[in-house]
């Protein structure tokens, strides 16, 4: 969690404006929650490797009504990238994470969300460990967990094998 993260804050011109670097997911958060109080505009923090946004404050109601909000839980940088990617291509707006800790730190701040996405590439314990946990957290939340051949998470409400976003997004589409 000691990465790197950019906070930035959009403009009413629609433009981002890169607000500062930090290190650390928590203090990233921190200082999210600090410059968020300071204006109405809508803020973000950025992965500063993988550029995924992984946490937004002060977005217009208008926006989380007309978009599907899904927070993705990933176990791999690179699957995690591609299924961002295909659900912002599908008009989703998406916060990803690669593991359960900063998923944990992320939601911390409790917001809304339509779905929830537990990725495949991790033990079966810590899969099932993260929906447990969202779950309890989040109980009215749909569950969807992509799974290696001969896997499926208990507590889930979808399990789909992962071979492809043409399997998954269906089931995105329709929650």
């Amino acid at each position: 969690m000691d990465g790197q993260y950019e906070i930035f804050e959009v403009l009413p011109t629609g433009s981002a404006l890169k607000i500062t670097i930090v290190s650390g997911l928590p203090y990233a958060m921190q200082t999210l929650r600090e410059h968020a109080k300071q204006t109405k505009n809508e803020c973000y923090v950025t992965d500063a490797k993988t550029r995924q946004v992984v946490a937004q404050l002060n977005v217009p109601r208008a926006q989380w009504r007309t978009v599907k909000r899904i927070f993705q839980i990933a176990y791999d940088e690179k699957s995690g990238a591609i299924r961002a990617d295909a659900l912002r291509a599908h008009g989703h707006g998406v916060i990803s994470v690669v593991t359960n800790e900063k998923a944990k730190v992320l939601l911390s701040t409790i917001l809304h969300y339509d779905l929830f996405i537990v990725g495949h590439s991790a033990p079966e314990d810590v899969r099932k460990e993260m929906v447990e946990w969202l779950r309890a957290k989040y109980p009215e939340v749909k569950i969807l967990a992509l799974n290696p051949p001969l896997e499926q998470i208990s507590g889930a409400d979808y399990n789909v094998l992962q071979n492809g976003v043409e399997d998954w997004l269906p089931i995105v589409a329709a929650s």
